[in-house]
């Protein structure tokens, strides 16, 4: 096992709190505020929505990134000394963006991880491979998907100095996974818990009950002040908390039975690209389509 990837192993320190609400010092050294205005404004690359959010707090870089088509965040993040970093679910219409990005801020990437076998795009994990020397893929070991680094319950995928540990989602698909900081402060949930909603259960091994147990179990424990991050959002909204969703989320909120019963009866239509995307990105995104 590569050292991107420590199961069970002391570390020095946990993950320095990603985001810190702090309204005093400049704007160069204030920690980033979710939600507030970012002292970068939004950019578009090659017709792609380019939501740019930076931090330098206590040694990270952090880039919230989206796909317009697809409204797939991508997420990268860096330690500031190392230059080491990962990118979480990457999507292949944007390599050119994200290489881009990642070759003006002087990054090493070493893992590029997927948190669960997408069905509506998609990944560059594959093709990225082949542009950038070293860098390997990772993704659950449930997922029934190829890469370099097949990840387990409690796997901690480091950076220089930080790390994030993997916790086992399944619901949405038998392989979702969500990757929480060191400190519990932040949560990249996947499809397993969006923005006032959750992944839908109706095909990939999606399953309700174990949805449902997942995010309660997995997610729902962590603090009320822990960020949550999901890979897709559709109107237009960025981050909530634990705490919020616990409260608020309309499908997470009821009872197993009350949730299920939503679940199996939300009849939404097949995605668009879900007879590519899979086959493609269980063969890590490399397949000819």
């Amino acid at each position: 096992m590569s050292s991107a990837v420590l199961r069970g192993t002391p570390v020095r320190r946990a993950l320095t709190r990603l985001l810190r609400a702090n309204t005093e010092g400049s704007a160069e050294n204030r920690p980033f505020r979710p939600g507030a205005a970012a002292d970068i404004g939004p950019l578009r690359a090659t017709g792609r929505l380019y939501c740019s959010r930076m931090s330098l707090t206590g040694g990270l870089l952090f880039r919230q990134l989206f796909e317009l088509e697809s409204h797939t965040y991508t997420y990268l993040l860096a330690d500031t000394e190392t230059k080491e970093a990962i990118l979480i679910d990457p999507v292949l219409e944007t390599i050119d963006r994200d290489l881009k990005l990642i070759h003006e801020l002087g990054l090493n990437l070493k893992v590029a991880v997927n948190t669960h076998c997408h069905a509506d795009h998609i990944t560059s994990t594959g093709l990225m491979k082949k542009r950038l020397v070293g860098l390997r893929s990772a993704i659950s070991k449930f997922s029934g998907a190829s890469a370099d680094i097949l990840l387990s319950e409690g796997d901690k995928i480091s950076f220089g100095k930080h790390y994030l540990t993997v916790r086992e989602t399944p619901g949405h698909t038998d392989g979702c996974v969500a990757l929480v900081s060191g400190d519990q402060s932040v949560a990249f949930t996947g499809d397993a818990l969006l923005i006032r909603g959750c992944g839908r259960t109706d095909f990939q091994q999606g399953c309700p009950e174990k949805l449902y147990k997942s995010v309660h179990q997995k997610i729902f424990t962590l603090p009320d002040q822990c960020l949550v991050y999901p890979a897709h959002d559709y109107l237009g909204r960025t981050v909530s908390t634990v705490g919020e969703e616990r409260k608020f989320n309309p499908r997470l909120t009821k009872s197993l039975e009350e949730f299920v019963k939503i679940m199996n009866n939300l009849n939404l239509p097949k995605p668009k690209k879900i007879d590519t995307s899979v086959p493609a990105n269980l063969v890590c995104g490399v397949h000819e389509v």
